[in-house]
């Protein structure tokens, strides 16, 4: 699995650095460093008012926050395992 987390300035205004932090976290506390890569990317082109945009393979999120980060994790990246 690809996680690519948009580092462009909207999103690193948008908190970003946090998600990266967050999603480094998870994946080394469920295991999953041989199986996910973890890659900043300028802008995806999914601005959102709220949030950081995250792909995950071929699929788009937008709007990804502190507050919501688990559940996103949990229903996007732990159920594909």
């Amino acid at each position: 699995m690809i996680i690519q987390i948009c580092v462009g300035s909207s999103c690193h205004l948008k908190g970003s650095p946090e998600i990266v932090e967050l999603l480094q976290k998870a994946i080394e506390e469920n295991h999953l460093k041989d199986e996910i890569t973890l890659v900043g990317s300028f802008c995806i082109g999914k601005c959102n008012r709220v949030g950081v945009t995250i792909q995950i393979d071929d699929d788009v999120h937008t709007g990804i926050t502190k507050e919501n980060f688990k559940e996103f994790f949990e229903e996007h990246v732990l159920s594909k395992f």
